[in-house]
């Protein structure tokens, strides 16, 4: 059979046209900047000012990463974006033996107060917006930036941002929970009521498909799973009292760019159109900027190889292409060695330098929709939202997205098609360049790559022990007890919070608090 009769689907396993055709479907009578918002949420998009260049660091300890971060901002980097090691993700100490061959180890190790003043030591924090990936605990780690900016001299309200806090992602794909569900989600619904009064330019969440992705899901149920977790929160948000437009528009998320090029691009623009109206029509908001998508975008890390890994420059190339196609507000560049360790100086500086050259020399940003008025752009883009609702309506059906972390539906979905998709690698149906076809006998890793010294494990315990000697403990026991009563008496928690961190609470502490008070999670085997 000729190549040209054999039918060509994306990963979601929707068709391509041999040729697309103009249809109904047709997109470009709404500008960019115009409700729903498919081509884009400005009128000028890049035109006006370029997405953030945000690179995603963070290993050993604080005075390591704060260097890392100083010398990518030297480099022309526009944002922060904080990795955490798996100890500070799930809320205990560096001195815990659950801890005990992690620290540093996939991000930057966080105790207490003391190494976030490390971490943004000479880096001004009304000047510079910070993303942070962290979600059981990320109450305590807004609460210990706040509290930076405020020793800097740097009020709340001019402080910008961005926490992770998407606990349902965790139950789905990642696994970094500590609380049960419905707690969980109360500390959700109270950072947002804190934010609306005191941190208006801060995204107090950001809702992931990117690790969704990255566990294996296709593009349609990335953004089916994580539209569908963004209605819980809407919904818990406005359970507890608030209102559509005093938390809508902080509202951000966080997507995968994976390598099929235009189905990635119109999966950005499906999700885009999709969102604009559950939140106008279903939810009644009236502000335009409550209606809004906004995203940040990483590069596939499940994507890059170990084998042939200069191979991973171009992949990250072309993702990083669909995420600006796609009309994303922010994006990280996945280094090249990262199949293999965390990025090097060089290879962090490498990833930086592409978005840089898809900025500066390519002309993508010159048009504020380069691909507008593509009939196969708006086919694609036509059928992912159709799926994505089909499978947004299943969700529905079975009570929401929490009653279906609770039942198991998402992880085994998830766990379906990565195996599909395996599947057909290993069958040679799809091509991995260097894994399944076009080996090389020239392969060989890389000689540099990063390597964390474990003597900083101790260097981070011995210090953490000092600071537990050295400040008033009598402070801090009081200031634990406030958290616990706040979590009993359903009380709002983040100036508990921020008043136990200040007194160099530690983030295992202020954890173990909330553990007795709400217990931990199990997931159900």
């Amino acid at each position: 059979m000729s190549l040209d009769k054999i039918d060509k689907e994306t990963t979601s396993g929707i068709k391509i046209p041999v040729v697309a055709e103009k249809s109904s479907s047709h997109e470009t009578d709404n500008s960019p900047g115009e409700y729903p918002f498919t081509r884009g949420i400005y009128k000028n998009m890049y035109r006006g000012r370029l997405w953030t260049m945000r690179q995603y660091a963070g290993f050993g300890t604080a005075e390591e990463t704060n260097q890392r971060f100083r010398y990518l901002l030297k480099s022309g980097q526009t944002g922060l974006s904080v990795a955490f090691d798996l100890a500070t993700q799930i809320g205990y100490d560096s001195d815990h033996p659950m801890a005990r061959g992690e620290v540093g180890r996939t991000g930057v190790a966080i105790d207490s107060l003391a190494d976030m003043e490390k971490l943004f030591d000479k880096i001004p924090l009304g000047e510079v917006s910070t993303s942070m990936t962290i979600n059981s605990t990320a109450v305590i780690l807004l609460a210990m930036y706040i509290s930076v900016a405020k020793k800097q001299g740097v009020a709340s309200k001019d402080i910008s941002g961005t926490i992770q806090n998407d606990i349902l992602k965790e139950f789905i794909a990642r696994g970094t929970y500590i609380f049960p569900p419905e707690p969980s989600m109360r500390i959700i619904t109270d950072i947002f009521a804190y934010a609306g009064e005191h941190l208006p330019r801060f995204n107090t969440i950001s809702i992931s498909g990117y690790h969704i992705r990255e566990a294996g899901a296709t593009a349609v149920q990335e953004i089916a799973f994580t539209l569908s977790d963004a209605i819980a929160y809407v919904e818990g948000a406005l359970k507890a009292g608030l209102d559509i437009d005093a938390f809508a528009p902080r509202l951000s998320f966080f997507f995968a760019a994976h390598s099929n090029l235009f189905e990635e691009i119109a999966k950005f623009r499906a999700a885009r159109k999709i969102w604009a109206k559950i939140v106008k029509e279903r939810f009644g908001a009236k502000k335009e900027k409550s209606l809004l998508l906004r995203f940040h975008t990483q590069t596939g890390g499940s994507t890059l190889t170990a084998q042939q890994p200069e191979n991973n420059i171009v992949r990250t190339t072309m993702q990083a292409l669909a995420a600006v196609l796609g009309g994303t507000q922010s994006l990280h560049t996945n280094a090249f060695d990262e199949a293999l360790a965390l990025p090097t100086e060089k290879s962090a500086e490498i990833a930086l330098r592409t978005q840089q050259i898809l900025g500066f020399e390519s002309g993508i940003a010159d048009s504020a929709d380069p691909l507008g008025g593509s009939y196969l752009m708006e086919h694609l883009t036509s059928e992912i939202e159709k799926k994505t609702l089909d499978l947004m309506a299943i969700i529905e059906n079975q009570g929401g997205a929490i009653k279906c972390v609770e039942n198991g539906y998402f992880k085994t979905e998830i766990a379906n098609s990565a195996y599909s998709f395996q599947k057909a690698i290993e069958s040679n149906d799809t091509t991995i360049v260097g894994v399944n076809r076009f080996k090389s006998s020239l392969d060989s890793p890389p000689s540099d790559i990063l390597k964390v010294d474990p003597s900083l494990e101790q260097k981070q315990v011995e210090k953490l022990k000092l600071l537990k000697k050295t400040r008033n403990n009598e402070k801090v026991l009081r200031s634990l007890e406030n958290i616990k009563i706040a979590a009993k008496e359903e009380n709002n928690i983040v100036n508990p919070v921020i008043e136990a961190v200040e007194e160099y609470a530690t983030i295992g502490e202020i954890s173990d608090c909330l553990r007795e008070i709400w217990g931990e999670y199990h997931e159900r085997i």
